[in-house]
């Protein structure tokens, strides 16, 4: 009960602010609320405290006491949800598939069904000696994804 009204308030929330999505919500059972939420554009604080106001003032802590944790998604928190692809177009990704190989690569489309990685690869030369620089892409369905994280560097 606690937990769907809970629920309710966050997205009537998100509603409100389309430019923002959820990636993560837990209600624990001594009613510690936990949000974690991304944005097309990035999450300012403010982002996270227009959340936290959506449920906290719609909640009557005489009734229920509760803790409430709204937090953005870290840089290098693994990619969850669609639109943190979509966000992260022209990034590095890291990613790993449910076969177990890993794939790094800059992210230059985002399908409905999968996305594309392109790098760059030396390989020796078809004849004669010494290697070549080759462009490589993998097309990755979504459904093969085990992990992907944006790579930071500096």
């Amino acid at each position: 009960m606690f937990k769907e009204t809970v629920k309710n308030l966050l997205d009537e929330g998100l509603k409100e602010r389309e430019d923002l999505f959820l990636i993560d919500f837990q209600v624990l059972p001594d009613h510690t609320i936990k949000i974690v939420i991304d944005g097309d554009n990035g999450v300012l604080v403010e982002d996270c405290m227009f959340i936290s106001r959506a449920i906290e003032h719609n909640l009557d802590r005489e009734e229920q006491d509760f803790s409430l944790e709204v937090l953005s998604a870290g840089a290098t928190s693994p990619l969850t949800n669609k639109r943190q692809y979509k966000k992260n177009l022209g990034r590095t990704l890291s990613v790993k598939t449910t076969d177990d190989k890993t794939v790094e690569g800059k992210l230059t489309e985002v399908k409905d069904d999968s996305i594309l990685l392109e790098w760059k690869a030396r390989e020796p030369k078809p004849v004669g000696k010494g290697k070549v620089t080759v462009k490589k892409q993998a097309d990755i369905s979504f459904d093969t994804i085990s992990k992907a994280q944006v790579v930071i560097k500096f």
